[in-house]
């Protein structure tokens, strides 16, 4: 259920406090605004974590890609192209742990990337 901060009891802000450093423990008005924070924190980092995890994803995938020739940004469009339709995370744990699946993608997609007049 979602908690707002004022429908916290004490028992329940000392409860998301325990750990804090000082009087941010078990002083009530302190420890109210160091959890209040300390919640915005979390959620902040909820949505960086996706943000970061998707880097790494497309990281994983132009590594993969550029030892076959070709760049991520072209194998991604080849792909929708193509209609194939593996996310990057997918696609990510292709080029990680199954190279040649991950290579029969890549070749599967290249000769459409290949017709292609270049810019």
């Amino acid at each position: 259920p979602l908690i707002t901060m004022s429908g916290m009891n004490k028992s329940l802000v000392y409860k998301f406090a325990k750990g804090f450093r000082g009087r941010a423990k078990n002083c009530h008005r302190i420890a109210r605004n160091r959890v209040e924070k300390s919640l915005q924190h979390a959620y902040k980092g909820r949505k960086l974590k996706k943000r970061d995890n998707r880097e790494v994803w497309i990281q994983k995938i132009n590594a993969g890609a550029r030892q076959h020739g070709v760049p991520y940004n072209r194998f991604i469009c080849a792909l929708k192209e193509s209609s194939i339709g593996l996310n990057r995370k997918m696609l990510a744990e292709l080029a990680e742990n199954e190279p040649y699946s991950f290579k029969s993608l890549v070749m599967e997609v290249k000769p459409t990337e290949a017709a292609e007049p270049t810019r």
